[in-house]
């Protein structure tokens, strides 16, 4: 496998699974943007970065976890100890915030709507000095945020997006993404459906009406019609649209076996639950055992559909029940401060302020160049998913992806789900000339001044 096939960065590559150097802290980076002007340069004592979350909506769950999560990465960074911070391979956060500077921070309601996610970053960035911007569960909300923060001269640091566009067609310099995205999700979920399943499969989508929906409608037809499925139907659905009924019915005389559901957050527990409730995985089609299928999951959705996810499989970004040394440290001082376990959407914007705030430490400025410079192909371990890289190409966070199903006899309200495969970086990397990341170019960092 070439280097080149990969686009990996000038900095280094993942090879075997493994980062070359991912142990070592990398010393601080001063470069010309140490010096120049950039947009809300912090002139007190303190930063200010803005946790741009969904408050209410579908969505919601997943931004309240996200909130926790923000502030106990601030705790840690100003305490330069705890949590993750404690076995990441940089060592560049050591106390007293970052650059000499204490962490606060500024909260906005992304209403899991484009333009609403778009006013609450702007009011952060103009009326509160927000030097970074970062959160968000909907990749419809983040392409959104990560072109208005491109413009303004912020970095914008990802929260929950998974749809292929957010580093690929819609990519921006000053944009960086943790999360994983659909392409991987199928690559990852396409062996292990086929050693299930089998070769033989009739599929049926329903799909979330915006651009993650899309993505992942396309990139699951693309691993499972690799294995031999047919696709027999793929229908949109609207985002929060609750009452899923008049999508399912279509299904019971589709001649589809197999039923994707490509939702997330309140959407998937209301039509898993209600493909439940009309008899679907009840059912015997073609002479086979009906079956359903979420592509993405996570342990709050899960939750929330309770007994209906057992034995369904699905792909997620992390898990607390990982037993590295990173994860253990997360759910530990997850649950001191809260009383449960993490979600993937709380570990994924933990890391994203450990990831900026030890970027910043490193470059020695706030400045947004300076900051990325830091992270492009900046490689790393100890957050909780093994060896990762920063691509510089496209900004993309390259590591193990996990599929999970439903458990068939959870412990507690938190054991949903269970990891049955953790699939290697290598197998869900792709290259930069990747048909589904074209159309965009990451262009020239902005500095706002």
């Amino acid at each position: 496998m070439s280097d080149l096939k990969y686009g990996v960065s000038r900095r280094g590559l993942l090879k075997g699974g493994a980062a070359v150097g991912a142990g070592l802290a990398l010393p601080t980076i001063f470069t010309s943007a140490a010096r120049a002007q950039y947009l809300n340069e912090p002139t007190g004592a303190s930063v200010t970065l803005g946790f741009n979350v969904p408050q209410t909506g579908a969505y919601a769950d997943e931004g309240a976890d996200e909130l926790r999560a923000y502030e106990l990465a601030v705790e840690h960074i100003n305490a330069g100890g705890g949590g993750m911070l404690d076995t990441f391979s940089s060592k560049a956060l050591a106390g007293g915030g970052v650059n000499g500077k204490k962490v606060e921070f500024v909260t906005g309601d992304t209403q899991t709507k484009s333009d609403a996610a778009r006013a609450s970053a702007k009011r952060m960035i103009e009326k509160d000095g927000a030097i970074m911007i970062t959160g968000g569960s909907s990749s419809g909300v983040a392409i959104a945020v990560q072109s208005l923060c491109q413009e303004a001269g912020v970095i914008f640091m990802a929260g929950l997006t998974h749809s292929n566009d957010t580093t690929g067609k819609d990519r921006r310099r000053n944009g960086f993404r943790h999360f994983f995205n659909t392409e991987m999700s199928g690559a990852a979920l396409g062996p292990i459906l086929e050693s299930n399943y089998g070769k033989d499969r009739n599929a049926y989508h329903l799909t979330a009406d915006y651009t993650w929906g899309w993505s992942q409608e396309n990139s699951m037809k693309t691993y499972t019609e690799s294995i031999g499925w047919n696709t027999v139907e793929a229908v949109r659905t609207p985002l929060g649209a609750g009452d899923f009924s008049q999508y399912i019915t279509p299904v019971l005389n589709s001649g589809a076996d197999t039923l994707v559901l490509n939702h997330y957050g309140k959407d998937m527990v209301n039509s898993l639950t209600q493909a439940v409730q009309f008899g679907l995985r009840d059912k015997q089609v073609n002479g086979k055992d009906f079956v359903v299928v979420v592509p993405l999951y996570s342990r709050l959705m899960a939750q929330g559909a309770g007994e209906n996810v057992k034995g369904i499989f699905g792909s997620t970004n992390w898990h607390w029940s990982l037993q590295d040394e990173g994860s253990k440290a997360f759910v530990t001082a997850f649950g001191q401060k809260y009383g449960f376990p993490p979600s993937q959407a709380a570990h994924t914007t933990y890391c994203q302020a450990i990831l900026y705030a030890d970027a910043a430490q490193r470059a020695g400025t706030f400045n947004p160049c300076g900051v990325v410079e830091a992270l492009e192909g900046f490689e790393f371990d100890g957050l909780g998913n093994g060896p990762t890289l920063y691509r510089a190409e496209d900004h993309q966070c390259f590591k193990p992806v996990l599929v999970v199903k439903g458990k068939e006899n959870p412990s507690s309200q938190f054991d949903i789900l269970e990891v049955v495969d953790v699939t290697p970086t290598e197998k869900v990397m792709y290259g930069t000339d990747h048909p589904d990341f074209q159309g965009g170019e990451l262009g020239e960092c902005n500095a706002g001044a």
